[in-house]
Formats: C-alpha cells, structure tokens, sequence
C-alpha cells in the first residue's frame, strides 16, 4: 500500500512541478495518519490516497512561496502543512503548535517513526505560547479568519517575520477586516492537484 502511495505522491508532485526527494518518508507519513486516523479521528478523510491531495499536496504546494529558515504552524491538527514541509525541507525547522492533546500524541509518534530531526511540537493555545526566538513565518492552514490570526500570533513572528495563511475562500469583507497595523504582502494562487477546491495564500507582515 505504502509504495502506491509512494507513487501518488511522486506524480502529484511532478504535476506541480516540486522536487521533493523524500517521498517515502512523505508515503510513510500517510500511512501513519490513516493508521491513527481510525482510533483519533485526526481528519474527516477517510481514504489514506484521499490523504495525498487533500493533505500532502495541498501542504507542499506552498513551498516555492516561503521565506526564511525558521517556521511555526499555528493550529496545525495533525501535522499539516507543517509535517510534510518539515520532511521537504530538512534544512529547515518546524515547530507545530496545537492544543489537542491527541493530535500532538500522534505528531510525537510521527516524528519519532519517521526520524525528523527538524520539528518541534508544542501542546498549547497559541496565546499562551511564548517562544525563546521569533519565527521568521508564522503558517496557519484552516486554522482561523485573517483578524482572528493577525491578533492571536502577533506575538510570534521576528521583526522582519512573515504571516503565511492558506485559505480555501478569502472574501473582501475577511481582507477588509485586517487590522490597520499589518499589510498584505502578496495574494497567490496556489496551484491544484486533484483536488475540487481553489487554496491560495495570503502574505502579510507587519507595519
């Protein structure tokens, strides 16, 4: 099963044009969830090749777009985008913060399977989390509306640090909602893979 996963991925990935050379560990972490998905309910997919598109490809894709070497996901679930880029992108660090406890067991578990020496989970609400050192981005996937984000993880990002949100419907009236002291950077299209949904991401930084 692993390696039909394996395979997904690697045409997924090619479609999106990505070099990511570790797609084993990508399939390995696919395997994992579905695993632990049946006794956590960790997401509402069911099928571990639903996962590839909906999880793995819809993680990477924002790769190209990303700045800096040190990163937070804020409200990342199960791990996502966090788990997938942090294999993709070994030279740098993830730390993935969420409050479920039972998400978090399972991202201990994934990472010790899976030997990412790049990751670090935190068991927390984000308000309360007081990092040693500033990120140079802040990520959030599904996690909450641009306002709610800005004002939560304010605290989260360095001087020069970047707000990178993946949103599946952005409307004027959440952008008009931004407070007046940050700005949005960039809108970007994100490409699509096998999927029915549009995903772009919103860039922002502080003024």
């Amino acid at each position: 099963m692993r390696d039909v996963i394996q395979r997904q991925i690697e045409v997924g990935l090619d479609h999106l044009k990505l070099a990511v050379p570790a797609t084993d560990k990508l399939a390995q972490f696919v395997t994992l969830m579905d695993k632990w998905n049946k006794a956590y309910n960790l997401t509402s997919v069911r099928n571990a090749e639903a996962m590839v598109p909906r999880h793995i490809l819809d993680s990477l894709v924002v790769m190209p777009h990303l700045e800096g070497a040190r990163f937070i996901d804020v409200g990342t679930g199960p791990g996502l985008p966090g788990l997938p880029l942090a294999i993709a992108m070994p030279d740098s660090h993830f730390t993935l913060l969420d409050s479920n406890g039972k998400r978090t067991r399972f991202m201990f578990q994934a990472v010790l399977e899976l030997g990412l020496k790049n990751v670090e989970i935190v068991n927390s609400r984000v308000e309360a989390y007081q990092p040693e050192v500033p990120f140079d981005g802040v990520l959030s996937r599904a996690f909450a509306s641009l306002s709610d984000m800005l004002r939560w993880c304010a605290h989260l990002p360095a001087p020069d640090g970047k707000f990178f949100a993946l949103k599946a419907h952005l409307s004027e009236d959440e952008l008009s909602e931004v407070p007046k002291s940050f700005k949005v950077n960039k809108q970007i299209q994100l490409s699509d893979y096998d999927t029915d949904r549009t995903r772009q991401m919103v860039v922002l930084e502080s003024l």
